[in-house]
């Protein structure tokens, strides 16, 4: 028997999977697989083994330190772990014990950008077995069964915008390491503002052609690419998948667009507002419906014609708004982030919905006897963990249909109509959930005070540090 046997870890499906993963990672064809996790901010990070150990470790996982769910975005561990519990309240992550990844063969991918390269994605068990309840991935996936339990399925697509720049200077001095390091010099490859005009794509084809072909090898659903309003911002859409396969695509994506990029001399980012003069903000918008597991068919599309959604789909969209204060921290998880909830934007400022308004937080698209009905949650930014997120969504919702909770009109003045203002600072956001009752049931008090306490260490890093407008501000009035 072997670690997976032992303890039931995989599907019928991904036992197939396995198979065929075996066989593709003969020496002929693999040198080295990357086995990788995503961490508590999307992140993944793992070890890459060559092809033999990695297939020995489909069946026998591969250790890795538990001090990976105990750091912030700077890769500080937080967490006194070498204190009784590890300060996680646990005996199996003190001292900074190892957790077993265990790969999931349904993800297996050959890297385009990294010769004879494959690349898995992990779940995180402890030794015994158990799934180690600080892992997003399978906290999302325990979402998911609530969900397959009423017989309906999670569907979404996904929008993502980013910046890409030429990379000018990598900082790479012995000086500039640290926690965080000293960022890259870039410079831009478009000034921006020709908003969708084929002139500026065609400016900035070349890069977008290089992350297109390697995307659509890597067997990511790419829909569309598009130049975004900023300088250097793009667009990427993707069709909509079902169940991990959306938040799965996300941190890949993310991954590697930030590594092809680096390989051919630019410098991609996902962070929300980048720090160059005459910036637009990136958002992710996350369009996202449910599906009857049984028929396949939209379960918000309505049936009576009474609106745009079904009983189910207009519950689901009162419990977003009901929670949106609360799940902001999952939306939109950095100090940078809340720099984009700015009135008169296209982005939101307040909990409000509308029919096809890009400037409420929720956007329904679709209605009566359209299978694409959806609801759009432009909330979001690029740098969120997607599994969080999507939970936070699926739970959000079900609690507003199981409620029946009223969306109240659709806001046509979304920024003037009466509506909960959404968090206006990560640290107002981390309190807002730390105190709320709902997310504290559903995902339990360990998991909150756990993201609860990696985010206020971000915080309190940033609130100890001089910026140059204070230095500005002060250092000559005073």
């Amino acid at each position: 028997m072997t670690f997976v046997q032992d303890h039931g870890l995989w599907s019928a499906a991904q036992d197939d999977a396995a198979r065929e993963v075996r066989e593709r990672c003969g020496p002929e064809r693999i040198d080295t697989v990357r086995l990788s996790f995503p961490d508590q901010h999307g992140i993944l990070r793992g070890k890459t083994l060559v092809a033999a150990e990695a297939v020995k470790a489909l069946d026998a996982g591969c250790p890795i330190t538990t001090t990976m769910l105990a750091k912030d975005t700077s890769h500080r561990t937080v967490f006194p772990v070498f204190s009784a519990g590890g300060g996680f309240g646990m005996r199996e992550m003190e001292g900074a014990a190892d957790v077993v990844m265990v790969p999931d063969p349904t993800t297996f991918r050959v890297l385009p950008w990294a010769p004879r390269t494959g690349w898995l994605l992990c779940d995180l068990h402890f030794r015994d077995g158990r799934p180690v309840p600080f892992a997003t991935r399978g906290l999302y996936r325990s979402v998911l069964e609530t969900l397959s339990a009423r017989s309906l399925d999670y569907v979404a697509g996904l929008e993502v915008e980013f910046h890409v720049f030429k990379l000018d200077d990598p900082r790479m001095a012995p000086t500039d390491a640290g926690q965080p390091g000293t960022p890259p010099a870039v410079s831009l490859i478009s000034h921006g503002y020709q908003y969708l005009t084929e002139q500026r794509y065609d400016q900035v084809e070349p890069v977008l052609e290089i992350l297109r072909r390697d995307i659509v090898a890597l067997g990511l659903p790419l829909r569309s690419i598009e130049v975004e309003y900023g300088p250097s911002q793009c667009e990427f859409t993707f069709q909509p998948t079902v169940g991990t396969v959306p938040a799965d695509l996300m941190v890949l994506f993310r991954s590697a667009v930030k590594q092809i990029c680096r390989r051919h001399g630019y410098h991609a980012t996902f962070m929300c507002r980048p720090r160059i003069p005459n910036v637009v903000s990136s958002g992710w918008h996350l369009h996202q419906s449910l599906r009857d597991a049984r028929t396949g068919t939209n379960a918000f599309v309505p049936t009576d014609g009474a609106g745009p959604l079904s009983a189910l789909g207009t519950g689901f969209l009162g419990g977003l708004l009901a929670h949106a204060r609360a799940s902001s921290v999952f939306t939109t998880p950095t100090i940078n982030g809340y720099k984009r909830y700015r009135s008169y934007s296209l982005a939101p400022d307040r909990a409000v919905w509308g029919c096809d308004n890009r400037g409420v937080m929720i956007r329904v698209l679709g209605g009566p006897g359209d299978p694409a009905t959806r609801l759009e949650n432009r909330v979001g930014e690029p740098a969120a963990n997607p599994y969080l997120y999507m939970a936070s969504q699926i739970l959000a919702g079900l609690d507003g249909a199981d409620r029946g909770l009223d969306p109240g009109p659709s806001a046509d003045t979304p920024y003037e109509t009466e509506a909960p203002l959404l968090p206006t600072s990560l640290r107002e956001a981390v309190s807002v959930l730390h105190e709320d009752p709902f997310f504290r049931g559903a995902l339990g008090e360990a998991f909150i005070d756990y993201y609860a306490r990696i985010k206020t260490a971000e915080i309190d890093r940033f609130q100890a540090e001089v910026t140059e407008w204070e230095q500005r501000e002060y250092f000559e009035i005073f």
